[in-house]
């Protein structure tokens, strides 16, 4: 995919790409959906989450710069392992992007519901009992339907667009960690013993990663692997983007969450418990507690900039995502197309912009938007480390300008991470995920059956591994403990000790199914062009 006439992306501009991306809605609610299911631990899950994300995105960085092209994360599963299981793999990411666009509109709505100002009591209709009204869905289009403006003007106006609001996004969250600790500041809110701590045990400490939005809130690494053939110096930059990004925004959230759980007044949570806190929009609502006016101002401002930020980035990534999904043949010729002026794939955009309309009419709620990125997300990754590992075997003449030294072992260790963030997703959200990817399939075999292929049988042997793993994830989800919503047939931890040893078995079972199908020589074509 060409990018416009200007200069590729440097590392300062993808640095603040990615960031724009990375703190969105996640920040804005993430906290106060933490603490509600883990107390003061919370704290660690956030720790918990960034380190999940950072093992899967190391192996994504070998990739990223062997094959360094638009949309790149929907390609290498099917580079490996043929079209079965690249369409399994970019279904569920898509899937999970296209989720991401409306859950940033629901956040800025969501805010924009609770103004406290009298002249704005019609922004009241927008939100009740935890979900968007129909009033407040056509606001959500209406935001959405800017995200997909803004990118339909090629790599520069985003990047200028992008610059400006990640610079504010990063300010606000910093203004609100200072004023929040200067104003209200109770460190015994974390407790004086263990207990106190973990209020609701250690289990809720994972499945708070998954459920209020941690995982996702640290997901937009892939905005860097997605804009491969647009960045300057792809052989450093990549490494370089994602590693900072994460660690930029690791930062800034643990000290939210920590600024958060000391600012609560301690007769608050002797009153309601960490569960029962409510908040229609968190930090702003605090603000007014604390008497902090022009602080909830200012962050009712951000609950438009902060969430616009990110939906305009994922509507250029999930516009890519689809792109390169139409190049592996299993959908419509015209999502392949690209404007004749900014080269940007506008139809596919337009078409992620109505589907995205569907899931928020269906979905309406940030928790339950998160929870459904969360999973599906995890799934589409689960392929990146076998992917990565497969063609040291496969392709070990391969240009790879990165050769990642501990590839070996923090690949299964990746697997194994998101196999159990997907279980931290909890029965029955592990099942409805699952069962929307596999709606996928249909659409895969009319265009198998279309094209009268002779390798369809050869690449579900090559996908096999997955689709049996899905099935086992869902079994495991259902019998699993009733500390993540199962029939408690298996105890806590046991569960986990289950996860990580199956799932070691489908990591090496994914390793091994690699085979050489006509798109290698695709990625052969691309990886020679690669410079070293």
């Amino acid at each position: 995919m060409k990018s416009d006439k200007t200069t590729k992306i440097g590392l300062f501009q993808l640095i603040m790409l990615t960031l724009g991306s990375l703190i969105g809605s996640g920040w804005l609610f993430g906290s106060w959906e933490a603490t509600r299911v883990a107390g003061p631990a919370a704290i660690i899950s956030w720790v918990i989450g960034g380190l999940v994300i950072a093992a899967i995105a190391y192996n994504y960085i070998e990739l990223g710069a062997m094959f360094p092209e638009a949309g790149g994360m929907s390609r290498y599963a099917q580079y490996s392992h043929g079209p079965l299981l690249g369409f399994i793999a970019s279904w569920s990411n898509w899937v999970s992007l296209i989720t991401l666009i409306p859950i940033e509109a629901v956040a800025a709505v969501q805010y924009m519901s609770s103004w406290p100002w009298a002249w704005a009591n019609w922004t009241q209709q927008f939100f009740s009992n935890g979900t968007i009204t129909t009033p407040g869905l056509l606001l959500v289009f209406g935001f959405m339907l800017v995200f997909t403006l803004i990118n339909f003007w090629s790599v520069t106006l985003l990047t200028r667009f992008t610059n400006f609001i990640s610079l504010f996004k990063i300010g606000v969250p910093t203004i609100t960690v200072i004023m929040l600790t200067l104003s209200s500041f109770h460190p015994g809110n974390y407790g004086h013993s263990l207990h106190e701590f973990m209020p609701y045990g250690s289990a809720p400490i994972f499945s708070a990663t998954a459920t209020a939005g941690i995982i996702f809130s640290f997901n937009a690494f892939q905005t860097v692997i997605n804009m491969g053939s647009e960045i300057k110096n792809t052989k450093k930059n990549i490494s370089r983007g994602i590693f900072l990004s994460l660690l930029i925004s690791g930062i800034i959230y643990i000290l939210i969450q920590s600024a958060y759980i000391m600012a609560i007044e301690p007769s608050t949570i002797a009153q309601h418990g960490w569960h029962g806190i409510n908040f229609r929009s968190p930090f702003a609502d605090l603000a007014i507690l604390l008497g902090i006016h022009w602080l909830s101002v200012l962050l009712y401002l951000d609950a438009f900039i902060s969430p616009v930020g990110t939906g305009v980035s994922f509507a250029a990534s999930t516009g890519r995502v689809l792109f390169a999904m139409e190049s592996n043949k299993h959908m419509p010729k015209f999502l392949g197309k690209l404007s004749s002026k900014f080269y940007m794939p506008r139809a596919a955009m337009l078409t992620n912009l109505i589907i995205s309309m569907i899931m928020v009419s269906v979905f309406r709620s940030w928790s339950t938007l998160a929870t459904v990125i969360c999973a599906s997300t995890l799934i589409a990754y689960l392929t990146g480390p076998v992917t990565a590992v497969a063609f040291r075997h496969t392709a070990p003449n391969f240009k790879r300008p990165v050769k990642l030294k501990m590839l070996s072992f923090m690949a299964p260790v990746a697997f194994v991470l998101a196999s159990l963030a997907i279980y931290w997703s909890m029965w029955p959200t592990t099942i409805e995920v699952i069962l929307v990817i596999l709606l996928g399939l249909p659409i895969y075999f009319y265009y198998e059956y279309k094209a009268k292929n002779n390798d369809t049988w050869k690449a579900f042997k090559s996908a096999l591994w997955l689709i049996v793993y899905l099935i086992f994830i869902s079994l495991i989800s259902f019998a699993g403990s009733h500390e993540f919503n199962g029939a408690g047939w298996i105890s806590y931890p046991w569960d986990f000790v289950v996860i990580i040893v199956i799932s070691l078995i489908f990591y090496y079972w994914g390793v091994k199914s690699a085979q050489i199908f006509p798109d290698y020589y695709q990625a052969k074509k691309l990886n020679d062009s690669v410079r070293e």
